[in-house]
């Protein structure tokens, strides 16, 4: 009764793929002792073409990138240092209502008849 029920895995209908067949290679060694010369960008080598475009940068776009992050700055430092002053005032509150609270509670024959 109080046994978990674990699900059945499903057979596949239909028709499956089979399984990739993976064929191995050799690898070969250079026999000649000075290394082939290697490229170091992809835009050195003529027709191929690159995966990505290269991205310039003008100081207009500079200057929005720094522009946005100091918005961004100033945004999150507001939010934050609201928060702390919200906090701070809460605080404050708490503890005028705990000496007000404790007043009246230890000095009850000081009241007015």
């Amino acid at each position: 009764m109080l046994r978990p029920k674990i699900p059945t895995m499903p057979t596949p209908v239909g028709v499956t793929a089979p399984p990739a067949v993976v064929q191995p290679t050799t690898v070969v060694q250079p026999t000649t002792v000075e290394p082939a010369p290697q490229t170091m960008t992809p835009a050195a080598a003529p027709g191929v073409p690159t995966a990505r475009p290269t991205v310039q940068f003008t100081p207009g776009s500079v200057l929005a990138v720094v522009g946005a992050g100091t918005a961004v700055v100033l945004v999150v430092g507001t939010v934050l240092v609201s928060m702390l002053l919200a906090t701070a005032v809460t605080a404050a509150s708490v503890a005028v209502c705990a000496v007000v609270v404790r007043s009246l509670l230890t000095s009850p024959n000081k009241r007015r008849r």
